[in-house]
């Protein structure tokens, strides 16, 4: 659920050098046969469209299921090879007929009735599904329960057609990682250019949803990793405030950033999930917060002229940007103004940060330790580990499968960790939290704001198992520190790759947030479908 960016600055003119030209390819035996991947009947289907369809008699859901079942075959696991589904519900038509049945029936549950999603590995299904995190280590762990989110979806009526792919254990096992790839999985590719990276760690979600895999689906963040895929991928995400969705039944990393999202081709759909899976679960006590805060209806907080009259503060004086993206970003904001919105440029979010980023690392530590060993103890994988000590020893034991590329610096530092009594933990545990809420909330009171304008991140770099990430740019912390909401929107293109814009505010602020988003949105409608080029140069010729 978090995202590392590095880039050693010793590395710093081979990674210029990197993106400026593409990423190499294998040599191939004459040209790549060309095939129009998009030429399919759902291509950007939003829910209300699907709805239209099946309420008109036009169109059941299991036909539906079928067709993104078909193209998951043509595209993730053929042709261009995506790699963001790892596993397929068996029993997906099976549901889909149920639906159909009560819809013929005059029985309709709501705006997710029969509308097929999928989720990311690490949330549990009590089904014939496998929940691992990626992880080769948890192969065999069949849920005994749906998480709360889950019995919320199933409750909706959606169609859970399978599971995501992801950076394995949310991007929380080492320092070298390649986001998107996962030891059961494999390297999940960006649709819009393949040698590119998804970003993570929702990385298959924002893959899958971004290429018409299927509707919607649900990712997973601690810092950065619903926004950071989002952005790379070309679509909507919503990290709501943390405790407005349950994180029960989700294998976690930190409770006290840890939340689930939606992601979507469109600020409207993300609106939509989002009111299916708010809801207070027992078994989170976060959740109870949310009481008086949530809304079944996110819906009806669209507004077409949703930045008119809003005061928005621009957060870029001290982020580090992507050249494309500070290019860009002259534009957007100019027609942000164009559009009736105030902007007030901010110094800073969050004053006297620098150890901020170093403090959350160590609690996140602690936490995972803490919530994995909770986790496991009724966990039923085919290797029988019961504690992160039985990860990193199976891991050690099966280096091959388990490690063939980066190795899992981040699992052994948290072992070392004590338990939640630490003196070094409960110093900092609220401090990080507390600050970083009177940061922003300071911050929107003293300039009478709305909501806190950034840059998501930078465009895309090439996929690198061997050497890690090297993204640029990423303004996710504050709210991730603070556990505050901030969703993104795609907002322009950098050499044929998305790049996206985040609004951020105080807690429970998601209505407000999705009224500025959808005004946004309808104006500069940047989303672009991706074309699944081979490489940079195929994109931007």
């Amino acid at each position: 659920m978090t995202h590392f960016f590095s880039a050693p600055s010793s590395f710093l003119f081979s990674l210029i050098i990197l993106f400026l030209l593409g990423c190499v390819k294998p040599v191939t035996q004459g040209p790549l046969p060309t095939m129009n991947y998009n030429e399919f009947p759902l291509l950007e289907a939003s829910i209300s469209e699907l709805q239209a369809k099946m309420q008109s008699g036009g169109m059941t859901s299991r036909e539906i299921t079928e067709l993104y079942l078909d193209r998951i075959l043509a595209i993730d696991k053929d042709g261009p090879r995506l790699n963001s589904v790892i596993e397929i519900n068996p029993e997906a038509l099976e549901i889909a007929d149920v639906l159909d049945q009560e819809r013929a029936a005059g029985k309709v549950r709501g705006p997710m009735h029969g509308i097929p999603v999928m989720i990311k590995d690490n949330i549990d299904t009590a089904d014939k599904m496998m929940t691992t995190a990626g992880a080769t280590a948890l192969i065999g762990n069949y849920a005994k329960e749906d998480a709360f989110l889950v019995k919320k979806l199933r409750e909706s009526g959606a169609v859970l057609l399978g599971k995501t792919n992801l950076s394995e254990w949310a991007n929380f096992r080492s320092f070298k990682s390649s986001s998107g790839w996962s030891s059961r999985g494999g390297q999940t590719n960006n649709p819009y250019v393949l040698d590119r990276n998804p970003c993570g760690s929702s990385s298959g979600s924002g893959a899958a949803v971004s290429a018409n895999l299927c509707t919607v689906t649900i990712g997973t963040e601690t810092n950065g990793s619903i926004v950071c895929p989002s952005n790379a991928n070309g679509v909507v995400g919503i990290k709501p405030t943390v405790g407005l969705i349950s994180r029960s039944g989700v294998i976690p990393i930190s409770f006290s950033q840890d939340t689930a999202g939606p992601m979507a081709r469109s600020v409207s759909d993300a609106a939509v999930f989002l009111g299916t899976l708010v809801g207070v679960d027992d078994r989170d006590s976060t959740s109870k917060e949310s009481s008086g805060h949530s809304h079944s209806d996110y819906t009806q907080f669209l507004n077409e002229d949703g930045l008119r009259g809003k005061r928005i503060g621009i957060w870029t004086s001290k982020l580090s940007m992507h050249y494309g993206v500070k290019s860009a970003m002259d534009s957007i904001l100019k027609r942000m103004e164009e559009a009736g919105a105030e902007l007030v440029n901010l110094d800073e979010i969050v004053p006297d940060s620098g150890d901020m980023g170093g403090k959350s690392f160590i609690r996140m530590q602690y936490e995972f330790k803490d919530g994995l060993n909770k986790y496991l103890a009724t966990a039923t994988p085919s290797s029988g580990v019961k504690t992160l000590a039985d990860i990193i020893a199976y891991n050690r034991g099966n280096e091959d499968e388990a490690m063939p590329y980066f190795k899992m610096g981040i699992l052994e530092l948290s072992e070392t960790r004590g338990d939640l009594q630490e003196d070094e933990y409960l110093d900092i545990r609220d401090s990080i939290t507390d600050r970083a809420r009177k940061g922003i909330d300071d911050t929107m009171t003293t300039h009478d704001l709305d909501a806190i304008f950034a840059p998501t991140g930078g465009p895309a770099w090439c996929s690198d198992p061997v050497n890690g990430d090297s993204g640029v740019g990423g303004s996710s912390s504050p709210a991730a520190w603070a556990g505050y909401p901030i969703i993104t929107v795609p907002a322009a293109t950098v050499h044929g790759l998305p790049i996206g814009v985040s609004f951020m505010g105080g807690a429970w602020s998601e209505s407000t947030l999705i009224e500025i988003a959808y005004g946004f949105e309808q104006l500069t409608q940047a989303r672009k479908v991706p074309a699944f080029k081979e490489s940079l140069e195929d994109a931007v010729n």
